[in-house]
């Protein structure tokens, strides 16, 4: 039960109660999974009670009831916010992140920290401080990463959202492994900071996460602003004007990428149930630039972690994962060329994405290749019956984050072992609006059809 379930239809929520809740909630489900890795029952209850006199006194609190945890690389004030390293073992955030701030001004109810991988920077969810987190459908199985702990936490009913961060798919990538909307905004659309330097050069953005649209846009309205300390941050753009969406759906994304055959199949079948609700879909592929994927992309990620703890890691690279620490030394045999290189790859890939969205307004594809896979591997032996290299299952997601557009997953199918899949919606950027009107419908077409396969509990 989540705390939408004991809200009532008369007068305000309980808050008192939700948080009681949450806090059984938390008992209860987390220790099998590690989602959440900080968790103060007594504090919960305490700004419970301080959000009840706050509202009590009149003032507008839009998220009034909601409940929600913050994924541990982003500050939440006064506690450890640690980015899953043991070089922030020890580090207290001296202030709230602004979105974290936003949604506690919103009248939302803090809960606790989600554990991430390391630096946000792995395509599973472990690290040497706070361990393993494991997916709520099966224990033995990854929710994905790196915001794995938010998505496994939300999935098992605790929180009503999520806020997660993604620079290459890791908020879409774990909500689509477990059943939930995870939704990239447009860079700049979601201030980010005060907190952290982010490893990945301007791709990372505040990625909310929630189990149904309704939820997913009514924080997206609340987190939605300007504010001048994110120099990415940009006023509202004009509402989009298109009467009919050009629609256009790329089975792998114009990729030579293996997926799954129940993927691809409940793809399909998504996008026949779209069809037969009236809506006009072609099928078409963005021009991508030469070089476009994980060889032409990764560098600036390896060269950002280079830069913010080559040095420590030189020192004392004990403190490290060992698979960050292969990231670190990458970066350190980078050249200055080879960082060009990738950020013209960045610019042709949003210039690709610019003409693509000349012709159309919506892009459908897959978020994910394939379904969850176990825990101790980094990504599946095999996908689509090929061999997988390790990051074969993050295919679908980093390209839309180096051209700064919006990409939402929605549920939308699940495999023979009932894990689910998730289709993911893309737009031009600033159509964040259009974008998550879309996948409402879609929603709704889903729902009537049997088809979204989405946590409820």
């Amino acid at each position: 039960m989540t705390s939408a379930a004991i809200r009532g239809n008369v007068g305000p929520p309980d808050l008192a109660a939700i948080a009681e809740q949450a806090i059984t909630r938390i008992a209860q489900r987390n220790p099998a999974l590690n989602a959440v890795i900080r968790h103060d029952p007594d504090a919960v209850r305490a700004e419970a009670a301080r959000l009840q006199r706050v509202h009590a006194a009149g003032r507008p609190m839009p998220l009034y009831g909601q409940t929600f945890t913050v994924k541990d690389n982003l500050w939440v004030a006064g506690e450890n916010i640690s980015q899953g390293s043991l070089l922030f073992r020890d580090f207290t955030a001296p202030e709230d992140a602004w979105a974290v701030a936003r949604l506690r001004q919103a009248g939302a109810l803090y809960l606790g920290i989600t554990n991430c991988s390391e630096f946000a920077c792995k395509g599973v969810t472990v690290n040497l401080l706070h361990g393993t987190t494991r997916h709520p459908q099966d224990v033995d199985l990854t929710p994905g990463g790196s915001s794995g702990g938010a998505a496994a936490a939300l999935a098992a009913g605790i929180g009503d959202l999520a806020l997660a961060t993604d620079a290459g798919g890791s908020a879409r990538r774990p909500a689509a492994h477990c059943g939930l909307v995870g939704f990239k905004p447009s860079a700049g659309r979601i201030p980010l900071g005060p907190g952290f330097a982010e490893p990945v050069f301007g791709n990372g953005v505040i990625a909310p996460m929630a189990r149904d649209m309704a939820a997913l846009r009514q924080a997206f309205a609340v987190l939605a602003a300007f504010d001048p300390r994110d120099p990415a941050s940009c006023p509202p753009p004009p509402a989009f004007a298109g009467e009919h969406l050009r629609i256009a759906l790329s089975p792998n994304l114009g990729l030579d990428a293996a997926v799954d055959d129940s993927v691809r199949d409940g793809i399909a079948a998504a996008v026949d149930a779209l069809r037969a609700a009236g809506l006009s879909i072609v099928v078409a592929t963005p021009a991508w630039p030469d070089g476009l994927g994980e060889a032409g992309f990764m560098p600036l990620q390896y060269a950002g972690l280079a830069g913010l703890y080559g040095a420590r890691y030189r020192r004392e690279p004990e403190l490290f994962d060992p698979d960050i620490g292969r990231q670190i030394e990458a970066g350190l045999a980078l050249q200055g060329r080879d960082v060009a290189a990738a950020l013209l790859l960045r610019d042709a890939t949003a210039q690709a994405m610019a003409r693509f969205f000349g012709d159309f307004d919506l892009l459908l594809g897959p978020t994910v290749p394939c379904t969850a896979w176990p825990v101790t591997q980094l990504g599946p032996a095999q996908i689509g019956g090929r061999p997988a290299a390790p990051r074969d299952h993050a295919v679908f997601t980093p390209m839309f984050n180096h051209a700064g557009v919006p990409a939402i997953s929605i549920p939308c199918g699940r495999d023979a072992a009932g894990l689910p899949f998730g289709l993911q919606i893309v737009a031009r950027r600033f159509a964040d609006d259009c974008l998550l009107d879309f996948a409402a419908e879609a929603e709704t077409v889903f729902v009537e059809r049997g088809l979204w396969t989405g946590v409820t509990s």
